[in-house]
């Protein structure tokens, strides 16, 4: 029979011929370093069969998928381990990772990291035995019955929850089997670099009223001398991590009585918030923003228009029980239906448009406790968020404009070239998530696909992550462990303003409802923050410096004039702390550098004597003998410009 290669070749196969029989006739070689198969478009495992005309690739470990299957295969491995040392343990579920896999258990013992290197070492003689993964397609009773003699009570719940009809398919390594959709690995002995990381704590299905399990991590590579390469990675990721250096700086810090997602900013890192945010309002303005200052809380009244009582409940705090309260109110998890009560204050006309809305924004959203770290996934929030009313003719110029914002706050940050850009559209076959008709979502997802097309941006399309009320641009960024979060978005609304009864009238008097932009243009300032810190380990360009300058004295001889120093770069506009302290002035210079303070400015008897300054940059280097109007001109030049 006839298949189709990648490349575009038909090939001749034999009747009944798999995956496996492709790679061999392609070359032994490639059948050798063969793991699964993609045909028509879908990942198999090497022995599945396949039929006339089928589109066939061969996946090896050299493909991400490949390297997905391995680090899936090896969650399995850990499965068999952990069930050969705790019988009793039940299994929950197992994925890869982008870096390697879990798997989620129920112990009866309590497991620590202490044990991992026992079921480490389980791993390797189950990899050494060199199991053959076998796949075994059965039926859901086939699959119910298997799991109730093994007393899988979390599989039970699994396999409850396919489908009728859909098939189950089961692996099969030595004595050990897993319900799973697959592929893996023909055997175990394929794995040949992986380590056991750490343990944590894991809500079974992610839902906090569900049972804690024990979630055991690892990672896993094709080779050692990669993984090697990851741990050194890891290494300098650490010393960046900014739920770390964000305490060790006092920029930031967390308190068991207050909860869980809900940072407290120091003094430090509330300034360069407060720098953030002022830098972002005042560019607001110059681009047409008007700012509003909207409630941090409303009745369920507002969002049962909006729909996000219907589609976002979960994730709000709400106060009161409307089985019995008169009224109740739920704290703001966005700022959009209030900006709208602005548009509605009186009527508008098509000249009115486009009406740009700005506003920094404190909300609220109800995140799991497994899903929150640091800065970077928060409870309580402030976003520069913003709304623009326009007319189809204005929106892919206003969209233009939002982007454009939003990437020269990014150019001025620095996180400019960190970036990737995701279109992000509805799920057509989870229609309840979304409110509009099939037809309108198409029409809307194809204007921005245009725009996007016109923009000359490359990006990714993603199903299933728009907003419930339209489709949208997300700006996406790693943090330093390669976790991808969403930092920037800018999405086109054609549903709300309906709800709300926005309208404006045309040149024909006509009542017509605008598109509704909603963006922000520097995204979470904690988020944002939390990346600066790592961006740039903790040593910001000087216009975000908390501190930007330490004047510190060699002697008691030169205080006098520290002082005086110090007060003329404060009266500059330079944040300025002074160090009298009677240490050694090299210890002071270590002190200050390690608080990543931009320059020091080290006055000692002959400075005192001459009127001048010595400058030492965080780098090391230094510069003597400077006037004090040459060094405020050039702390007051490095930061107007904003340089980096």
């Amino acid at each position: 029979m006839n298949i189709q290669l990648k490349n575009g070749e038909n090939m001749q196969i034999s009747a009944g011929a798999n995956v496996l029989d492709v790679a061999k006739q392609l070359s032994e070689g490639l059948a050798r370093n063969a793991v699964a198969g993609e045909v028509n478009g879908v990942l198999v495992d090497l022995s599945t069969p396949l039929n006339e005309n089928d589109n066939v690739t061969i996946i090896t470990l050299k493909d991400p998928q490949g390297l997905e299957i391995l680090r899936h295969t090896t969650s399995h491995i850990l499965a068999q381990a952990v069930k050969e040392i705790y019988p009793t343990a039940k299994l929950a579920i197992g994925p890869a990772t982008e870096d390697g896999f879990y798997y989620d258990f129920d112990f009866k013992e309590t497991v620590t990291n202490e044990d991992l290197a026992k079921i480490e070492a389980e791993m390797k003689r189950i990899i050494k035995a060199d199991f053959p993964i076998v796949r075994q397609e059965v039926s859901k009773a086939t699959a119910i019955k298997h799991m109730k003699a093994e007393d899988e009570t979390f599989k039970l719940q699994i396999i409850d929850a396919i489908p009728a009809g859909e098939k189950i398919t089961m692996y099969k390594q030595g004595e050990f089997e897993d319900v799973c959709r697959g592929p893996h690995l023909p055997r175990t002995g394929m794995v040949k670099a992986f380590k056991l990381t750490k343990v944590a704590g894991a809500y079974w299905r992610g839902d906090s009223r569900n049972k804690m399990l024990t979630r055991i991590y690892g990672v896993a590579f094709e080779k050692k001398s990669e993984m090697d390469e990851y741990f050194v990675r890891l290494e300098e990721a650490l010393k960046r991590d900014h739920n770390k250096l964000g305490r060790e700086l006092e920029l930031f810090a967390t308190s068991p009585v207050i909860g869980q997602g809900l940072p407290i900013l120091l003094p430090k890192g509330a300034r360069v918030v407060q720098l953030l945010q002022r830098f972002v309002e005042d560019e607001e303005e110059k681009r047409g923003y008007l700012l509003t200052k909207t409630p941090l809380l409303a009745k369920s009244d507002l969002y049962k228009i909006s729909g996000h009582w219907d589609h976002y409940r979960d994730g709000m705090f709400v106060l009161g029980d409307e089985k019995k309260d008169e009224e109740v109110f739920a704290l703001r998890p966005m700022t959009c239906p209030f900006q709208f009560q602005a548009y509605l204050n009186k009527p508008r006309s098509y000249k009115d448009l486009p009406l740009r809305y700005n506003e920094t924004s404190t909300l609220f959203r109800n995140e799991a406790s497994g899903e929150m770290h640091g800065l970077i996934r928060v409870r309580q929030f402030t976003i520069s968020e913003g709304h623009i009313a326009c007319r189809p003719d204005q929106l892919e110029e206003e969209f233009k404009n939002a982007l454009s914002l939003a990437q020269f706050m990014l150019k001025t940050v620095g996180l400019e070239e960190d970036v990737t850009y995701r279109f992000s559209k509805w799920d057509e076959k989870d229609k309840k998530k979304y409110i509009g008709s099939a037809e309108e979502w198409e029409t809307v997802q194809n204007q921005m696909r245009t725009i996007l097309n016109h923009l000359g941006i490359t990006f990714t399309e993603s199903n299933g992550d728009a907003a419930f009320y339209g489709p949208k641009l997300d700006i996406q960024i790693k943090n330093v462990f390669g976790k991808e979060d969403t930092l920037i978005t800018i999405q086109i609304d054609f549903q709300l303003a309906k709800r709300f009864e926005m309208v404006y009238t045309d040149q024909n008097n006509e009542k017509q409802y605008p598109y509704v932009i909603h963006r922000t243009s520097l995204g979470c300032y904690e988020r944002t923050l939390a990346l600066l810190i790592e961006k740039y380990a903790g040593a910001f360009p000087m216009w975000l410096a908390p501190v930007q300058a330490v004047v510190m004295n060699v002697s008691e001889k030169s205080e006098a004039y520290a002082q005086e120093v110090a007060q003329a770069l404060r009266e500059a506009g330079i944040r300025t702390e002074v160090d009298l302290r009677g240490e050694k002035i090299g210890y002071k210079i270590r002190q200050a550098q390690l608080s990543k303070v931009p320059y020091m400015v080290i006055l000692g008897e002959n400075e005192a004597n001459t009127n001048t300054v010595s400058i030492r940059k965080r780098n090391g280097e230094e510069v003597k003998g400077l006037t004090l109007q040459n060094v405020l001109q050039n702390f007051q030049e490095e930061i107007r410009t904003k340089s980096k």
